[in-house]
């Protein structure tokens, strides 16, 4: 196509939000009429199906459950007057004791008021809140926050020094949906440790947010507050509930604006016609791009610094929704869409050459801000200021991309705020759920996480096993007695590893011989 035509093709795909100042662009996707046509069936099967959803079917049959994000942001939508409270309560909870702990009235014991937030939790409980802070918080919020988002005792130790005295002003949030996730629980374990080293009582300090009846939620009764999360909301669809709008809120973040700006969208995209429905528009896009069958890895890349984590937060969002063995007749499809990023123009300098003339594995969804900053900009050249270099270098990026027959979307907001970072989630999550059903997969439920759990858990077990062999024995052991021992002699590989590490922390034992050579390595207590 030569520019006229790729501009009239640019009018003809446009989508523009009128009230929420958001462009999308798929005119550089090279996409056919012919597949349009042909898509049109799975389409309308799909609006019918996310119409079903949205008023309580059973969307997720793998675990028996509703799929119920949609309603936190419209709960007069829910099907029932016991859901739409499960909605509008925590919200009002949320207002109340945010309002409380700004204004000290709910303080922590030794201090006047809390000066830090620590959120614990992994996955959806982290991603979404890491993503929204990073976004949306103030340069001085009125609560400053940190988070602790892996099982690393090294990164544990490294918060909890830069917090120092700080922690005993500060709200510790512990956020996990069963209450069973080792990750948080460990976290919790790690935290509550050190208020006691400290001499400071941890219960004053913590909120649970989680299901009512958990695990946590019994542990947590003499903590400081309790919210909820519902059964009908995944991990990786939870930032607009209780687990993203509290910590949003104790920063000053204006959660309602988020929930507007998520409202909005949710209209728009149960218009039930492609051309004028952001997220069926998106989800064609990804079908195009990877044949239906994720050929080809999304690569975000956000020109704003304060959208850096936004691909952080879609990695989850899509590949833990699309990343399927099975469909739902139960075929076996390897479905997925893999998803990396970085942000503009920093990825001018990083990986832009391989995008350009590499592998054409890849599609690009470049996300753009209009509003450069708040106030004016100094020139840095005649009539060119920074802001008008960022935006050339999105423009001069996509068309060297398309130039080179690689694809691209465009996304394009007013600004980063509240209401356009709400709509951006909104946007993902409904073209996650349409891009499922035309691919036919169950995009709420993660078996292969469970399946990692489990395998964890395992080697745990052996570990145990292990150090009770090492203790019962006399003298040193080759590797390979020593998984014998334990009852695991085809876990050599695995007892191998427990045992390196044990030694590398001073966990009383002893690894002696050439570590280059495994099986000639002696183990023994000390």
């Amino acid at each position: 196509m030569n520019q006229l035509q790729l501009w009239q093709r640019y009018q003809n795909w446009l989508y523009y939000h009128q009230k929420l100042g958001l462009y999308l662009d798929i005119s550089r996707m090279r996409f056919s009429d012919a597949l349009v046509d042909s898509l049109k069936p799975k389409f309308e099967k799909a609006f019918q199906d996310m119409e079903a959803l949205e008023a309580g079917a059973i969307a997720n049959p793998d675990e028996g459950r509703m799929v119920g994000h949609y309603w936190l942001r419209a709960p007069e939508l829910a099907p029932d007057e016991n859901i739409r409270k499960e909605i509008t309560e925590p919200l009002k909870a949320i207002a109340d004791f945010v309002t409380r702990v700004h204004n000290g009235t709910i303080k922590p014991p030794l201090a006047d008021k809390f000066t830090d937030v620590l959120s614990i939790g992994i996955g959806g409980s982290a991603l979404g809140p890491q993503f929204v802070a990073e976004a949306l918080s103030p340069d001085f919020p009125p609560i400053s926050i940190h988070f602790i988002d892996n099982n690393d005792p090294a990164g544990i130790d490294r918060i909890l020094t830069r917090l120092g005295d700080r922690l005993k002003s500060t709200l510790v949030l512990i956020t996990t949906k069963s209450g069973g996730t080792p990750e948080t629980r460990n976290g919790m374990l790690e935290v509550k440790a050190a208020y006691e080293a400290k001499g400071l009582a941890f219960a004053p300090h913590a909120v649970a947010i989680t299901m009512p009846g958990s695990k946590m939620d019994k542990i947590a009764r003499d903590w400081l507050a309790r919210f909820p999360m519902q059964d009908w909301v995944g991990g990786r669809t939870s930032e607009l509930s209780a687990v993203g709008l509290l910590p949003a809120a104790l920063q000053g973040i204006n959660i309602q604006e988020m929930l507007s700006g998520a409202k909005e969208m949710d209209e728009a995209t149960r218009v039930k016609d492609l051309k004028t429905n952001p997220s069926a528009l998106l989800a064609l896009a990804w079908y195009y791009s990877g044949n239906g069958k994720g050929e080809k890895d999304m690569v975000i890349l956000p020109y704003k610094d304060s959208l850096l984590l936004f691909s952080r937060y879609l990695q989850q969002l899509v590949m833990e929704s699309l990343g399927k063995e099975k469909d739902l007749n139960g075929n076996t499809v390897y479905q997925g869409i893999a998803v990396y990023g970085n942000k503009g123009s920093t990825d001018q300098h990083a990986y832009v050459q391989q995008l350009r003339e590499g592998v054409p594995n890849f599609f690009a969804t470049f996300i753009e801000v209009l509003e450069d900053r708040q106030g004016s900009s100094i020139e840095v050249d005649p009539g060119i200021t920074s802001g008008d270099y960022l935006s050339g270098f999105i423009q001069g990026t996509r068309q060297a991309l398309y130039e080179n027959n690689r694809d691209s979307v465009t996304i394009t907001i007013p600004q980063v705020n509240p209401r356009t970072v709400g709509a951006l989630i909104a946007m993902y999550e409904r073209t996650v759920s349409f891009y499922g059903l035309l691919v036919n997969v169950n995009a709420y439920h993660q078996p292969g996480v469970e399946a990692g759990k489990k395998m964890a858990s395992s080697i745990l077990s052996l570990q145990a096993e292990v150090q009770k062999a090492i203790k019962d024995s006399v003298g040193t052991l080759d590797i390979a007695t020593l998984a014998t021992k334990a009852g695991f002699p085809d876990a050599v590989e695995e007892v191998y590893k427990i045992v390196r590490h044990l030694a590398a922390n001073g966990r009383g034992v002893i690894l002696e011989g050439d570590m280059g050579n495994p099986s000639n390595l002696r183990v023994s207590a000390g």
